[in-house]
């Protein structure tokens, strides 16, 4: 109810809305003046007490302008686990689809599938414009970064939200966007990030400094990820979009060509290291488990699990209880 209200809200505030009102009912009696200090009144005491109301699965919107779109209404979807305590405090996992993707596609495949998790975590399921995200060389021109920034601040301040325990998990195109708030989010919130089939681009990591993406996608400026977060990449060898070996994709546009990835195995490394891991590159897995092999830095807080024989789909190949392990800061297949 608060989230209706809200438009409302400013036009009061703003003297906007009797005004608005008057001139499209042409009415100007004391009396319609009276009814609008009273729903002004009302407007202000519900938006006062939604604020303190747990969050409910349903349909949100975050509000941006750019050289696309002005004042467009982006959606995400919240569905809160069934059955709790409504102030009982719940992680939240957020799910960002891949190019050509919807969320609600992506939110309907992903409950069935992570039901374990949706069981026990509030899932988000964001909508990226023209169904990308802006990552080099999308159709999206829209700053996603501010936008799933807006959506964890938001959630946040929710009786019924843990606002320590975010998770931040894409597929494709969507983990290259996982792989830039990584880079250049600076809110405390995000405790892990999970990337399937898409490890660093070239762009992120120029080879020596991890890159923001900057205001025309130019990444120029070099980043200083934040420090103690726990990142989780799935890739696959067999990848036909994004070589597990690293390189140019074959598919993939970029600025001058194909986009560049590094190397699925380095860029984890890379990972550990900026998160504070002083030894060499893993040369072998430290587990194994049918055709999946790990590569556990810092006791598993920065994880590779290198996929054989398995392309851009790979990321299904992880069992949703090894996802939920990751989440629960278990090292993964210790049981």
């Amino acid at each position: 109810m608060a989230r209706g209200l809200r438009v409302d809200l400013g036009r009061v505030l703003d003297g906007e809305f009797s005004l608005y009102w008057h001139q499209k009912m042409n009415l100007r009696s004391s009396t319609v003046t009276i009814v609008l200090l009273l729903l002004c009144s009302t407007c202000l005491g519900q938006a006062q007490r939604g604020s303190s109301q747990p969050l409910e699965s349903g349909e949100y919107f975050i509000t941006q302008s750019w050289s696309q779109e002005t004042n467009f209404k982006r959606p995400y979807f919240v569905r809160v686990p069934k059955g709790r305590a409504p102030n009982e405090k719940l992680p939240v996992f957020i799910f960002l689809h891949g190019n050509g993707g919807r969320a609600e596609g992506a939110m309907n495949g992903s409950m069935r599938r992570l039901s374990n998790i949706a069981q026990r975590y509030i899932m988000v399921f964001p909508d990226g414009y023209e169904r990308s995200w802006n990552i080099v060389s999308e159709r999206s021109k829209a700053d996603d970064k501010a936008f799933m920034e807006e959506i964890v601040k938001q959630l946040a301040t929710y009786p019924n939200v843990q606002t320590d325990n975010f998770s931040i998990m894409g597929n494709s195109n969507g983990a290259a966007l996982v792989n830039q708030l990584a880079i250049e989010s600076k809110l405390p919130n995000i405790k892990n990030y999970i990337s399937a089939v898409s490890p660093l681009n070239g762009f992120q990591y120029d080879g020596k400094n991890f890159k923001i993406r900057g205001k025309n996608n130019e990444y120029k400026k070099i980043a200083e990820p934040m420090p103690g977060k726990r990142l989780l990449n799935i890739s696959g060898t067999e990848d036909p979009l994004v070589p597990y070996s690293g390189g140019p994709s074959r598919a993939i546009p970029a600025k001058g060509g194909k986009l560049p990835f590094v190397a699925a195995e380095n860029s984890t490394y890379l990972w550990a290291k900026q998160m504070g891991y002083k030894g060499k590159q893993l040369s072998s897995p430290t587990h194994r488990i049918g055709p999946l092999e790990v590569f556990s830095y810092l006791n598993g807080a920065v994880v590779h699990v290198k996929v054989n024989r398995q392309g851009h789909g790979a990321g299904g190949a992880v069992r949703p209880e090894t996802l939920l392990d990751f989440l629960d800061g278990r090292e993964l297949f210790n049981r």
